[in-house]
């Protein structure tokens, strides 16, 4: 102890968690100039030594002290000497520190939950529906995402948004990886397998099949999210998997005229391989290609170009035989080949739906969180992939099991699918048929004034699609308008109930309220954009490194990506638009007209607050229907346990998702439609309605396609109709389950029903 300071006899000092330690004079000293440092006006080194001996000689006589009573003196004390502004951030730094002890204790309580309890027993472990956290490597991804939140939020975040977070006013969404990467994107396969890719552990040449486009387009799923914290959508998928099927229809009718030119004259002038040679390079595979049905007048085309190259290819060997009997083989080696094609391609295509539920990314931890948008192309090569893939999804997994994944979302379009004498009609209708069985596809519709201004016929690009959680992207104000190539940055929510709970009915506290945490979420995100920016493209080997995000193709290995994410999506979201307004007014928007006009306005005012930011910044702002569920009901249990119980507002365990009407209300599925209709044109970033239908809908497949044209007629964006889907708990079967399990015939009188998580939070 210095000279001067009054003699005092403290030795010991004990810590918070029981110990002692000897008493160190600098850690008062240091904790004094790490409050200062940060004023304007710092303290000079002798106000820091006079402030520490004031503290010392408030000791008095004793021999041991806490570290609670010292930090205790040394506010005092600055406070006793005028150092007012000095006190107010030391008793910040002391909060600050406060907090980060009992985040390290939640942190290792959320480890040993983590470690020891089943995922049954722990919502913890139960936050992501398509990770296994019973198993070690989910385990393992589980307990680095802990750890990772940890440190965002008590060494990264800026108080501010952490105080927003901590007191749910927002939600800050996949903070574990906010150091790391950003969201989604929406792969164009076409582009991904033009010349073939790498995954970073070898090179995979262009695909030749549609067995290996099938298998290649679950790999690109697969590798992306490894770069990525969110879903992955193939925004195209009929139209990059027809490609597939030309390539396989090209392959089948070499094969099926080498097996004719055995069958009349055996091996002779050819080999194999020579005589394919000779057929590919005379046949014209743009005019001899597959078609639907053999009496058509393309298939009579195929026929007659193969023909003209048979002829060919057979008088430079050998004489040419018989006009008849070369004319029966054509008829039979066409056919034989579109059949060969349309096996190979149903067993792509059901290959491909048992590979999306069973593939895992990160470290072996997670299914990939995946979708796939069809419906537009309308060659027979994309309409045989639309009904392959519609037939696997109506057959489901090996035990009859629904496919969680890929989300599967049917693109409707008048002129193309939707109407009787459009030419993918009934495509559409088998579409209907399945999701009355299988829950999907949902239905996007291209035909919503929003959507149909960037459609332009024949451009994959330009029809939207979805990441099949919701999330959409087309307008780009700094470069192609497109679906493809494509994502979202990130999404932050704001808890709009507790917003009007604060307010306590008093709207223009309300609207103080509702702006200020719209500022804050613009705010964070341009700040997590600050440290993403700044990674490299190699730091994103294959969504970066392959050229699946649009425009990184340009771009060297070692540039930052700060360019290229002026195509994303930046999105603020919402939820529990009905709470809000119940809270605010005392109806939701199901009951009230006025309260309608009260919910369109709060959506509008962030899409004109997001639209605003767009042109100041010239970056892609956009308003979203927020689709996690996990949020919902973090919001509401924290709403409850600040508020009370208050009937319509915090007195059920979820609040009501985005601006859907509460699913507990009564109200007649057109009437539903009708009111969440126009939130759709608000939500540029995305969004969703759900319709329930009770009992079978497989049964009356006519009422359900009711239900999709009037959500397609009201410009509904995007929809999904919902109904009970059972499962057998003895084989695991899931699909409609009446007296007798169709898969082990066991009888029962109920059967559980079957959830289908929507999104990871």
């Amino acid at each position: 102890m210095d000279k001067g300071a009054k003699s005092m006899t403290v030795t010991t000092v004990t810590k918070r968690a029981g110990n002692a330690v000897p008493y160190d004079r600098s850690k008062i000293l240091n904790a004094i100039t790490s409050a200062s440092k940060e004023y304007v006006h710092p303290m000079t080194a002798l106000e820091i030594d006079t402030v520490t001996k004031s503290v010392e000689e408030a000791f008095g006589d004793r021999t041991e002290i806490s570290v609670e009573e010292i930090q205790d003196l040394v506010e005092k004390q600055l406070l006793a000497h005028g150092h007012y502004d000095i006190a107010r951030r030391y008793i910040t730094y002391r909060q600050r520190h406060a907090q980060r002890r009992r985040a390290q204790k939640h942190l290792m309580e959320s480890y040993r939950d983590i470690f020891f309890a089943d995922a049954v027993d722990s919502d913890l472990k139960r936050d992501n529906a398509n990770i296994n956290t019973d198993a070690s490597m989910g385990i393992m991804l589980k307990l680095g995402a802990e750890g990772a939140k940890h440190f965002v939020d008590n060494y990264v975040l800026d108080e501010r948004y952490a105080t927003a977070d901590r007191e749910n006013f927002i939600h800050i969404h996949d903070k574990d990886f906010s150091l790391i990467t950003f969201n989604c994107c929406q792969i164009d396969l076409l582009k991904l397998f033009r010349g073939g890719f790498s995954t970073g552990h070898g090179f995979l040449r262009e695909p030749n099949s549609i067995r290996a486009y099938a298998s290649l387009a679950c790999i690109a799923i697969q590798s992306n999210q490894n770069d990525m914290f969110g879903g992955q959508s193939i925004n195209a998928f009929d139209y990059a998997m027809a490609d597939g099927v030309k390539k396989s229809f090209r392959k089948a009718i070499l094969e099926e005229a080498w097996k004719a030119l055995l069958y009349h004259i055996g091996h002779g002038y050819f080999t194999h391989e020579a005589f394919k040679k000779a057929l590919r390079a005379e046949l014209d595979f743009a005019v001899c290609v597959y078609a639907e049905k053999q009496d058509d007048a393309r298939a009579e085309r195929a026929r007659a170009e193969l023909m003209r190259a048979l002829n060919i290819v057979y008088s430079a060997a050998f004489d040419t035989p018989a006009e008849q009997e070369l004319e029966a083989d054509v008829r039979t080696i066409y056919q034989l080949a579109c059949e060969s094609v349309e096996e190979e391609t149903h067993q792509a295509m059901e290959a491909l739906i048992h590979n999306f539920n069973t593939l895992h990314s990160r470290a072996g931890a997670q299914v990939p969180f995946s979708s796939i948008n069809y419906g537009m192309d309308t060659s027979p090569e994309g309409r045989l992939v639309i009904r392959e893939v519609l037939s696997a999804i109506w057959q489901g997994l090996g035990n009859g099991e629904t496919a969680i994944f890929p989300i599967s979302v049917f693109q409707l379009k008048a002129g193309v699918n939707y109407n009787p004498e459009d030419p993918n009609y009934d495509l559409f209708i088998e579409s209907c048929r399945v999701s009355a069985r299988r829950l999907f596809p949902n239905y996007v519709n291209l035909d919503a004034p929003y959507n149909l201004q960037y459609y332009k016929p024949g451009d994959y690009n330009s029809c939207v699609a979805t990441m099949g959680c919701r999330t959409r992207v087309m307008s780009n104000v700094n470069g192609p308008e497109q679906s493809g190539s494509r994502g979202n940055f990130s999404f932050t929510t704001i808890n709009l109930p507790k917003l009007a709970l604060e307010a306590k009915g008093d709207l223009g506290k309300f609207w103080e309220l509702y702006d200020y945490y719209i500022d804050l979420c613009h705010d964070y995100l341009l700040d997590r954009l600050k440290i993403i920016e700044e990674k490299h493209i190699y730091n994103y080997p294959f969504l970066m490194g392959q050229g699946v995000w649009l425009d990184s193709e340009k771009a060297s290995p070692v540039d930052s990506i700060k360019e290229v994410l002026k195509h994303a999506s930046y999105s603020i979201g919402f939820c529990g638009l009905a709470e809000c307004l119940v809270a605010l007014i005392g109806k939701h928007h199901g009951e009230s007209e006025e309260a309608q006009k009260l919910g369109l306005e709060i959506v509008g005012h962030m899409r004109e607050r997001t639209d605003a930011y767009t042109e100041a910044e010239h970056r892609n702002w956009s308003t979203f229907g927020t689709p996690a569920e996990s949020t919902a009901g973090q919001f509401q249990r924290a709403n409850k346990r600040v508020y009370g119980t208050i009937p319509g507002v915090t007195d059920r365990s979820y609040m009501t998702n985005s601006s859907h009407v509460p699913v507990y209300y009564d109200i007649s599925a057109y009437d539903k439609i009708r009111i969440e209709a126009p939130y759709h044109a608000l939500e540029n970033a995305g969004h969703i309605a759900y319709i329930e239908m009770d009992g079978d809908p497989s049964k009356n497949v006519k009422a359900f396609e009711k239900v999709v044209r009037a959500m397609h007629d009201a410009d509904m964006g995007y929809f999904s109709i919902n109904h009970p889907v059972d499962r057998d708990p003895v084989c695991g079967y899931t699909g409609l389950i009446e007296n007798e399990c169709p898969h082990c015939h066991r009888k029962e009188t109920a059967f559980g029903t079957m959830t289908v998580p929507r999104m990871k939070d």
